[in-house]
């Protein structure tokens, strides 16, 4: 099943409040209405882009060992996925679907990385239930998503809603600001130039992995 399927069946379950999710219908259009506005204040566009030279970074995965873009991009071609944090079910499904399609990723001498502002303890949790096969990155402070352009901040009405369903993210990431990436996934080839980018603010849409597959082709071509 492609991924976007997937999660569209899970909106599906979600909004219909079938088993194991219990959450009120009065929820769903307060998040809507952020996605909506998120998708109005057309940051999407403005974050990096193919085309664009990718920032450089050095962060920490669940482990706690430095992973710098550098050393990987020095093996082959990059792929980054930028993702919300273990608690956000769309992003499991997006990282899965990931790490199903890991195989012939690297095939094309391909390392995948996945960032998100969630501390360690939460990255260790989103490999282990995920079965991942690649390293969760820490993005302390949301820095490496706003040098992408994906950092934005939440509504008050949204913070508001996150704390009535104990979705703590000062907590989850260390941080106070209530702020998350945008999902966006990057293909960066060797030279450190962005060949495929797709950033969405509607978080319930994520690329599926085999839209990469062409460009990884043609990037490992190359080296």
């Amino acid at each position: 099943m492609a991924l976007q399927d997937r999660l569209d069946a899970f909106k599906a379950d979600f909004k219909a409040g079938k088993a194991p999710y219990h959450a009120p219908a009065e929820i769903h259009p307060i998040m809507e209405r952020a996605t909506a506005e998120l998708i109005a204040s057309g940051q999407a566009a403005r974050a990096i882009k193919a085309g664009d030279r990718a920032p450089q970074f050095t962060l920490k995965d669940q482990n706690g060992d430095d992973v710098s873009s550098a050393d990987l991009l020095a093996q082959g071609p990059l792929v980054v996925t930028f993702y919300r944090g273990a608690w956000c079910p769309y992003c499991n499904l997006e990282l899965q679907a990931i790490n199903d399609a890991l195989p012939q990723i690297r095939s094309y001498g391909a390392n995948v990385v996945a960032i998100s502002p969630q501390m360690a303890v939460n990255s260790r949790k989103s490999v282990r239930d995920n079965k991942l096969g690649f390293p969760v990155l820490s993005d302390v402070k949301g820095e490496v998503g706003a040098a992408f352009g994906l950092r934005f901040a939440l509504p008050d009405y949204l913070v508001d809603l996150y704390k009535r369903l104990k979705n703590d993210l000062p907590s989850f990431n260390d941080d106070p600001s209530w702020t998350l990436p945008m999902p966006g996934r990057y293909v960066i080839g060797q030279d450190g130039i962005v060949l495929y980018s797709e950033v969405n603010p509607d978080y319930t849409h994520r690329p599926d992995p085999s839209d990469m597959f062409a460009v990884l082709e043609k990037a490992a071509a190359k080296v």
